[in-house]
C-alpha cells in the first residue's frame, strides 16, 4: 500500500458522498452496506472491517451457505457461479438497519484526563440491489450494487481528541458478473468489483480542528466454482482478491501535552493499511436438502488480514512498541432452512469469526473489533409464483479489546450489533 502524505485539496474533498458522510460521522457512525443508497458503514465485521450482511436473506442464516445456496440474485456476491441456478431474469433488493453499542473507557492509569468517548456506534440504514439476466440456459450475466466494507468511528470531544475525533472509510461497490454452466455438475463465475472509497480523518490541532479527506477508486476480482453432486447436494468455492485504496492522508499524529511538570511529546501512526484495504479471502460452502422441507448448509472461510500489520508507536521520534499486530482470520458457519409449505421458508444460522488481532490486550483505538459470534433468524414468504418478500434479524456479539497506548490506554466493552432487514425478490419468467 502506498500512502501519500500530501494534504488533500478542497476540490477532491467536496463530493456528494462527503456531504452524505457528515451526518453519519456527527451521529457516531458505524459503516455498513449501502449500495443503491450510496452509504456504507460498519464498526467491524467478519472479525475485521468486512461484512457478510448486505440486507438480503443471508442475515437470517448468519451468512451460512453463502457460496452455494444460489437461491436468488444475491448469489452475485455470494458466489457468481450460482447465477446458473437462476431461471430467467431475477432481481433482489434488500434494506437493513444496523444498531449497535460498543463503549470505550480509559483506564485509571491513562496519562490523559478528561471525557471518555463512550459508545462509538450509532444506528445506520443501508441497502443493496442485485440483478441476474439469462442469455440462455448456460450463460448468465448480472450486476450488483452493495457495500460490505468500511469503518467509521465517532469519538467526539474526548480526552484524546488530539489523536482522533472521527475516522472512517466508506466504500460503495458495483460488480458486473458473468457465469457459465460447463456441464450438469460444474459451473464457473467471475465478477469485477469496481469500488469507490472515501476516507476522512478529523482531530484537534493547534488553531482548531484538523480535517483530512480523500477518495480513490479500486478494483477487485470475484471468482466462483459451483459443483452439483446431485439434485439435492452442491458445494461452492469462492475467491475474492484484495481491494487496495491509495488515499492522500497523513497517518502520523503528533501530540504535545503538559501533564503536571512533565511535557508529553508523542507521535503515533494510525493503522491505515488495515483501515483502508479489504483483504483477499476464500470461502467454501456446502448445501444439502435432507428432504422437501429441510435443508442444511455451512461455511469455512479465511481472510488475509496479516498482510495489513499495524503501525508502530513512537515517542519523541523513537520507536517504543510495534504492537497491534494483525493475523489472518478464520470463519465457520452452519445454517438450516425449513419449508412447512410452498408459501413459507424459515431460516436460522450461527457463525463464528476469529479476531484480526494476535492479542486482544493490544489493539487499535480506531479499529474496535475482536472475535465475533453471529446468530440469525429469518423468514421468506412467496407472494405468488414470481415474487417473494422476507425479513430477518441477526445479533452479533463482538469480543472486547484493550488499547495499550499509555496516554489513553483503556478498554472497549463487549460489542453488541443488531441487524434488521427486509428484502424482496422477483423473477421475470
Amino acid at each position: 500500500m502506498r500512502l501519500a502524505h500530501d494534504r488533500i485539496s478542497p476540490k477532491r474533498g467536496s463530493t456528494t458522498l462527503d456531504r452524505l458522510c457528515k451526518p453519519a460521522r456527527r451521529n457516531g457512525a458505524l459503516v455498513l452496506a449501502a449500495a443503491s443508497l450510496g452509504l456504507s458503514a460498519a464498526s467491524a465485521g467478519a472479525a475485521g472491517l468486512l461484512f457478510y450482511e448486505t440486507g438480503g436473506p443471508e442475515i437470517g442464516l448468519a451468512g451460512a451457505g453463502q457460496a452455494t445456496r444460489a437461491q436468488d440474485a444475491t448469489t452475485i456476491l455470494g458466489n457468481p457461479a450460482g447465477m446458473t441456478h437462476l431461471a430467467g431474469d431475477q432481481i433482489s433488493v434488500g434494506t437493513q438497519l444496523l444498531l449497535g453499542n460498543s463503549e470505550y473507557s480509559m483506564s485509571d492509569d491513562a496519562l490523559l484526563d478528561g471525557n471518555n468517548p463512550g459508545n462509538v456506534l450509532s444506528p445506520l440504514p443501508s441497502a443493496s440491489v442485485f440483478y441476474s439476466h439469462s442469455i440462455d440456459d448456460r450463460l448468465k450475466v448480472g450486476i450488483g450494487a452493495y457495500g460490505n466494507f468500511g469503518l467509521a468511528a465517532h469519538y467526539g470531544d474526548w480526552a484524546g481528541s488530539g489523536f482522533v475525533k472521527d475516522a472512517g472509510i466508506i466504500a460503495f461497490n458495483v460488480q458486473p458478473t458473468v457465469a457459465y454452466r460447463v456441464n450438469d455438475q460444474w459451473s464457473v463465475g467471475a465478477g469485477m468489483g469496481i469500488s469507490y472509497g472515501y476516507f476522512a480523518l478529523n482531530r484537534d490541532a493547534a488553531g482548531g480542528e484538523q480535517k483530512e479527506k480523500d477518495y480513490d477508486w479500486a478494483a477487485n476480482a470475484h471468482l466462483g466454482l459451483l459443483y452439483d453432486l446431485d439434485a439435492r447436494t452442491r458445494f461452492g468455492l469462492t475467491y475474492t482478491s484484495e481491494t487496495r485504496y491509495d488515499f492522500a492522508i497523513d497517518p502520523q499524529l503528533s501530540f504535545n501535552h503538559s501533564i503536571g511538570a512533565a511535557n508529553i511529546n508523542r507521535s503515533w501512526a494510525l493503522p491505515l493499511a488495515a483501515m483502508v484495504n479489504s483483504p483477499q479471502q476464500v470461502m467454501f460452502s456446502g448445501y444439502h436438502e435432507l428432504n422437501d422441507q429441510w435443508a442444511v448448509m455451512g461455511n469455512l472461510g479465511w481472510q488475509d488480514w496479516s498482510r495489513f500489520g499495524d503501525s508502530t508507536i513512537e515517542a519523541a521520534g523513537n520507536e517504543v512498541s510495534s504492537g497491534n499486530k494483525l493475523q489472518d482470520t478464520w470463519h465457520a458457519a452452519v445454517g438450516v432452512q425449513y419449508r412447512p409449505n410452498e408459501k413459507w421458508r424459515f431460516d436460522s444460522g450461527i457463525a463464528y469469526d476469529s479476531s484480526i488481532y494476535a492479542s486482544q490486550s493490544d489493539t487499535s483505538l480506531t479499529i474496535p473489533t475482536g472475535a465475533e459470534w453471529r446468530f440469525g433468524v429469518g423468514a421468506q414468504y412467496k407472494l405468488d409464483a414470481q415474487s417473494s418478500v422476507g425479513a430477518a434479524f441477526e445479533y452479533l456479539r463482538m469480543q472486547g479489546s484493550a488499547v495499550q497506548n499509555p496516554l489513553f490506554n483503556g478498554e472497549f466493552d463487549t460489542g453488541h450489533l443488531y441487524f434488521l432487514s427486509v428484502n424482496y425478490a422477483h423473477s421475470f419468467n
